[in-house]
Parts: structure tokens; C-alpha cells; sequence
């Protein structure tokens, strides 16, 4: 016989469950089951933007023509 807290204890469960399913409480289930929130995640350092451009150097000593010409549709050298 020493079943009967057991199913008293099982029906009583199963009535929260079948009348009281509308909510439903996370951190109630959590805590029963022993399961520990993670720690949030440590937060990311972005990294140094360089504002020079590495070519702009190049650019600047190697281009040959004006911006006007390029504008007109010449090419530098040809008429």
C-alpha cells in the first residue's frame, strides 16, 4: 500500500498541467531541473580602423592624366 502520496502527488500534477497550461514559467523549470544560466558573452573589441589609405601614396605619384581630361572622354597621349 504506500502508494498514495505518490498518485496523490501525480494527480495533482497532472490537474496543474491539464487547467493551468496557459503559463508557462522558464525559470521555474530551470530551477527544478538544476540547470544554471551561462555567463553572457564577453564583449568584443573592435579593431583599430587605419584611416591612410596604402595606395593613396602610389596613386597620387603615378597618375599621369588630369581629371579633365578623364571627364572629356580623352585618353592622356591620344587626340
Amino acid at each position: 500500500m504506500g502508494r498514495g502520496r505518490a498518485k496523490a502527488k501525480q494527480t495533482k500534477v497532472a490537474r496543474e498541467l491539464k487547467y493551468n497550461s496557459g503559463g508557462f514559467d522558464a525559470n521555474r523549470l530551470s530551477s527544478e531541473l538544476g540547470v544554471s544560466t551561462p555567463p553572457p558573452p564577453a564583449p568584443v573589441k573592435p579593431e583599430p580602423v587605419e584611416d591612410d589609405d596604402p595606395y593613396a601614396a602610389y596613386a597620387d605619384r603615378y597618375n599621369d592624366y588630369d581629371d579633365e581630361e578623364a571627364d572629356s572622354g580623352t585618353q592622356p597621349g591620344r587626340r
